[in-house]
């Protein structure tokens, strides 16, 4: 099957408030609440319309973690972006392939953003939405799934068709722990007491979790208590685990990391968990991690990129100075994610790792998920389940739709409200292999706010 040829003919954005169950705290930023944007898109193919959709969380203090900035002030970047970006995809008429349009436009967008101040991350944040959006409407008008749409090469892009992309049936979820996090349930901190597990021991015994993403806050001696009581949890627990680390930038050079990693290796009681250790995400700040080389540093993992990968030539230039993968988020865009799985491809030394953004259940958990599954990602980070009940504050008719319309991704649990399903530690992948973008249900859109 060739590309397909599109008119992009309406774009609506919105927003809708989400207020997390628990403070998620990464780096320098606590997270207590946030908007959640969404695209809604109309595309024209062979004189027929067709609709597709796509979210994502605005999560503060990731974009830009200037602290001079207030979390509304980060919301509105991104609002900027968006809006931006709706301009750009509207501005034109032509009919073009779905990758031309993000190529011209979301570039266009982009350099728009930049030009306005934003930093490249939250620029992109615009053009990755409505990518998704547009990527969803096509497959629809295609009567193609995710997976099937990308082997036939319907998005126009130069990656998939050399691809080998998998149907996943299952992934395996990498569990998130906040520095805000409770490690055992007769520790004392925040319990909503809504039924669904408050901490780490909890999260473990209720589905079975065996991979973890463990948050670092870049303070030698705060990491290695906290990390020493998460390896006494895992191992009186008896798990089998894997984890993974992540720097969230919190390291202002190459030296400090060094010293960093020496002392964790010296620590006796945290042998087993570097051991078992699979990468470290990020530990750089974006302004020096293109810049440091990291190669000849002691560190034993694979070190990737998560913030940095802000421009197509990141990747690259993270490799020449000791970096070996790359994280995979929507929120950076599917056509990022694509490009850094085909130069994987090429070096069975480097991965693909896949990372979450506080992904809400309905679409953007779906597509993420789905996305980086299918590039053949095995375990994936997702913690929206986590800080977020269920649908949140999405009307209940909604959450019912999605949890029935992808049955075995979600559950009504005992709880009596559908939350993703997680059993010995994986998700079911098999109802996300539907016609579109991962997705065969859609938000109530009247119930959202627009975003003028």
């Amino acid at each position: 099957m060739s590309a397909a040829s599109l008119r992009i003919s309406e774009v609506l954005l919105f927003e809708r408030h989400v207020t997390l169950r628990l403070p998620f705290r990464f780096g320098a930023a606590t997270v207590t609440q946030c908007p959640q944007a969404f695209a809604r898109v109309r595309v024209e193919v062979g004189g027929r319309s067709f609709e597709g959709a796509s979210a994502e969380l605005m999560v503060p203090k990731w974009f830009d973690k200037s602290p001079s900035l207030t979390h509304e002030q980060n919301f509105e970047q991104l609002r900027e972006s968006l809006r931006n970006a709706r301009d750009a995809f509207l501005a034109t008429s032509d009919t073009m392939t779905p990758y031309a349009h993000s190529q011209g436009a979301g570039e266009a967008a982009l350099g728009v953003s930049v030009a306005r101040g934003l930093p490249r991350l939250a620029a992109q944040f615009g053009p990755a939405l409505l990518d998704k959006a547009v990527a969803d409407a096509t497959l629809r008008a295609a009567g193609l799934s995710w997976v099937d749409g990308l082997s036939a090469g319907v998005l126009g892009d130069p990656w998939s068709q050399r691809l080998d992309i998998t149907r996943p049936a299952h992934v395996v979820l990498r569990h998130t722990v906040g520095l805000a996090d409770r490690l055992t349930d007769d520790e004392p901190g925040p319990d909503p007491q809504d039924g669904l597990p408050a901490t780490l021991e909890s999260a473990i015994r209720r589905h079975g979790l065996h991979h973890f993403k463990l948050k670092l806050s870049g303070q030698i001696e705060a990491d290695l208590d906290r990390l020493t009581r998460i390896a006494a949890v895992l191992q009186r627990l008896g798990v089998d685990y894997r984890a993974t680390l992540d720097g969230n930038e919190t390291f202002a050079d190459a030296t400090s990391l060094g010293m960093y990693w020496r002392t964790l290796q010296a620590s006796a009681p945290l042998a087993d968990l570097l051991r078992r250790t699979l990468l470290l995400e990020q530990p750089l700040a974006r302004a020096v991690a293109l810049r440091e080389s990291i190669a000849s540093l002691p560190i034993g993992v694979p070190v990737i990129l998560d913030e940095s990968d802000d421009h197509p030539g990141a990747f690259e230039q993270g490799l020449a100075l000791g970096y070996r993968g790359i994280s995979s988020k929507a929120c950076k865009g599917i056509y990022r994610s694509l490009a850094s799985a085909h130069r994987i491809a090429s070096d069975p030394r480097l991965l693909l790792s896949g990372e979450d953004l506080t992904c809400q259940a309905g679409l953007a958990v779906q597509q993420d998920t789905l996305l980086a599954a299918s590039l053949g990602v095995r375990h994936i980070e997702r913690n929206g389940h986590h800080y977020v009940d269920g649908f949140g504050m999405a009307p209940a008719a909604e959450a019912e739709a999605f949890a029935a319309a992808h049955a075995g991704f979600y559950e009504t649990d005992t709880t009596g409200r559908p939350h993703l399903a997680v059993h010995h530690g994986q998700i079911d992948l098999n109802s996300l292999h539907t016609t579109g973008f991962a997705s065969a249900a859609a938000p109530l859109w009247h119930s959202l706010q627009a975003i003028h």
